[in-house]
């Protein structure tokens, strides 16, 4: 079962009872996505292109993903936006969720309704492509230059945080590209150089002292 929860910053998670875990940190979903994965992970990239492949692990409440087309706008950057999710929230989750009120947009339904497994142009700088998959047995379509990695914590799915899983993303990955994570556990950091990632440490969002962000070199 999915629960709505309000954060500490007035924005919308779910929790999801079966698994006892939050989508987003309870001190804020808007300032944990800004933080983790907006101003360490796009907004460098930004710097260095005006075209950027994304991939997120997880599209979830789908936060991150329209955080991103909103920079993409903002900075005339184009975005192509892979995403796998194994479970999509249903219509009515999404229509329950408060981020388009706050950021004073109408976006969210865009990406939530946006065809499956197809590239869809969501506005002039933003496409996206959803699959329903697992991230183990997917294709990529373009080089990576930034992965977002949301999944659940390694105590819910630790299959996802291995050495194996980041080796497959770094192969994936241009020199250069970022991984951001809001998982700054030491085993996670240990998986991330064993696959060959140069790993970073930075100050978390409120209520977390720090995230990690990954380098292939």
């Amino acid at each position: 079962m999915i629960e709505l929860v309000v954060t500490k910053d007035g924005s919308h998670t779910f929790y999801n009872t079966e698994l006892a875990v939050w989508h987003h940190s309870l001190h804020g979903a808007l300032q944990e996505s800004m933080r983790v994965f907006i101003e360490i992970g796009l907004w460098a990239k930004m710097q260095e292109k005006t075209t950027i492949n994304v991939f997120e692990m997880g599209l979830g409440t789908g936060l991150n993903a329209l955080l991103t087309a909103l920079e993409a706008t903002k900075k005339q950057c184009t975005v192509r936006y892979e995403t796998i999710e194994a479970f999509p929230l249903t219509n009515e989750q999404v229509a329950s969720l408060n981020y388009d009120k706050m950021l004073h947009i109408s976006f969210l339904e865009k990406i939530h309704t946006a065809s499956w497994q197809e590239w869809q142009d969501l506005s002039t700088h933003f496409s996206i492509k959803k699959t329903k998959a697992n991230l183990l047995d997917y294709t990529f379509e373009y080089p990576i230059d930034l992965v977002y990695f949301d999944a659940y914590s390694p105590t819910t799915q630790p299959e996802l945080w291995t050495e194996d899983v980041f080796a497959r993303l770094y192969k994936a990955m241009n020199t250069g590209a970022l991984l951001t994570t809001y998982c700054s556990k030491s085993i996670v950091r240990r998986a991330l150089q064993a696959a060959g990632f140069t790993v970073e440490k930075h100050n978390g969002p409120i209520g977390k002292r720090e995230i990690l962000r990954a380098i292939k070199c």
